[in-house]
């Protein structure tokens, strides 16, 4: 497998990580972000730190998601940047946005830094 789907499926087992429970999500996160992350979510929402990171992963799990124009670049050697548009549902209620996940390359594996999301 290439760095490139390597860093494709990191993204969508994030995902189904997300909408399988909070647990599943947690454990997820906690092998994935780096110690130094960080997340700009809607709303305003700035995360810089690991520990708030992983708790913001545990809310509800989403019911369904698709990622849609999904890319991954590797700018340079062990830097990795996955871009994608997402719909998600949970119950009634549907989000929409375009995401960007910067991955590095560790001694471990690929380590999320950075993770946005803008609603579309």
């Amino acid at each position: 497998m290439s760095h490139r789907d390597d860093l494709l499926d990191l993204e969508k087992r994030g995902w189904r990580a997300l909408s399988d429970s909070p647990d599943a999500a947690d454990a997820f996160y906690r092998e994935v972000l780096d110690d130094e992350v960080t997340m700009l979510l809607p709303g305003g929402l700035r995360i810089t730190d690991r520990d708030r990171a992983l708790h913001a992963m545990g809310g509800a799990p989403w019911d369904g998601f698709v990622l849609e124009e999904v890319d991954a670049v590797l700018p340079r050697t062990g830097v990795g940047l996955v871009t994608y548009g997402v719909v998600a549902r949970r119950g009634p209620a549907r989000y929409s946005a375009w995401v960007c996940s910067v991955y590095v390359k560790r001694v471990e594996g690929w380590r999320l830094v950075l993770h946005q999301q803008t609603p579309r």
